[in-house]
């Protein structure tokens, strides 16, 4: 994160010593902090602005309620506490991910198709659940995507985040260079589809090495992007690994129309789990929080009612359970229905259009 205004000195937050600066945004600064009950380092994001004004305290509000309700997800960063210390800061104590974001590791060096693909499923199945939930992301992007100690993708900062109809409190913090057409014109947009979108740019961006309208010794500025973005064809790719597959995937993904694009996050993740299979890669486990079946709990009996589950998007044995993907093994796929036909269509078309461009 950068950000030319002055970087505001850490807080005194009781029970928590400060350690350093992480980084700093439009909107807030974050440092490392550690706890001491427990006893582990957690990222502290301060809001720059205090609570004084109505906007500042529904948004502060809403980002820690939307992440407390998601944090038990697997690939979304953990939220242990939301706070206003005495000098009227509020804060967010989170996981602490001590490996280099999606963003920094693409400026460095671009990633595998093996990492692409399963990177794209997990960071889909986060978004899917917070789509399930009724909460759309929509500033997905590299530098939103940390990566834990374990080295799992972890989706970040839902500081703009808003329901599926669209509404939230202040767009201003979109960004650009991964944000649909849609979302430059007036008029309310479909939050699935801006994350749909915005997801497939990410994931072209950790291929390329720049995002995907960014043309190396062109006028990079937002007035030219954003024409792009909302004229001109998704470029190729360029790289001989990238099976057509994978291109036709990211380009459904971003059509320009969001009715031409995959219809929710899980079915992005199901193309992208057929192409695994057809390169003859272990199957990325698709995971999404479900709803309880109440004809079949006993809450007495102390069972858990809702759970984080494996769903298989791509099958093999069709036995009805999450099965466990050997590596190198080539499941066969589940009867889940392809993208859409007009989907499809529209990313043939737009290569057939684009058939001489390259990145």
């Amino acid at each position: 994160m950068s950000s030319k205004r002055p970087v505001a000195p850490p807080p005194r937050i009781p029970g928590f010593t400060y350690i350093s600066l992480l980084g700093s945004g439009g909107f807030s600064d974050v440092y490392l902090y550690e706890q001491d009950r427990p006893r582990r380092k957690v990222a502290v994001k301060v809001l720059v602005s205090d609570l004084k004004t109505e906007g500042a305290r529904r948004r502060f509000e809403s980002e820690a309620n939307l992440m407390a309700q998601l944090s038990s997800h697997p690939y979304i960063v953990t939220i242990f506490e939301a706070e206003v210390t005495d000098d009227g800061h509020s804060y967010l104590a989170m996981e602490y991910c001590s490996r280099p974001s999606l963003d920094v590791r693409y400026r460095r060096q671009r990633f595998s198709v093996d990492e692409v693909l399963a990177v794209g499923i997990q960071v889909a199945s986060a978004v899917e659940t917070a789509h399930r939930a009724g909460i759309a992301h929509r500033d997905i992007k590299p530098a939103n995507i940390l990566v834990t100690d374990y080295n799992r993708p972890a989706l970040t900062d839902f500081g703009i985040s808003g329901t599926l109809a669209g509404d939230s409190d202040d767009d201003s913090g979109m960004s650009i260079p991964w944000s649909p057409p849609e979302q430059f014109r007036d008029g309310s947009v479909d939050g699935v589809m801006v994350d749909v979108w915005a997801l497939g740019a990410t994931l072209y961006t950790l291929l390329a090495g720049r995002s995907p309208f960014v043309l190396p010794g062109a006028d990079n500025s937002q007035r030219e992007l954003i024409n792009r973005i909302s004229n001109t064809p998704l470029p190729r790719l360029g790289r001989a690994d990238v099976p057509e597959s994978l291109e036709l995937a990211l380009a459904t993904a971003m059509a320009k129309s969001p009715q031409s694009r995959y219809s929710s996050a899980h079915a992005f993740a199901l193309a992208l789990q057929r192409i695994q299979a057809e390169l003859n890669l272990s199957v990325t486990p698709f995971e999404v929080l479900e709803e309880p079946h109440h004809e079949d709990s006993h809450p007495d009996e102390g069972v858990e009612e809702t759970r984080v589950r494996s769903i298989a998007a791509i099958d093999p044995e069709r036995t009805g359970s999450a099965p466990t993907f050997p590596a190198r093994t080539r499941p066969q796929p589940a009867s889940a229905g392809p993208a859409p036909d007009s989907a499809a269509t529209a990313a043939r078309q737009q290569f057939s259009t684009d058939a001489g461009t390259r990145s």
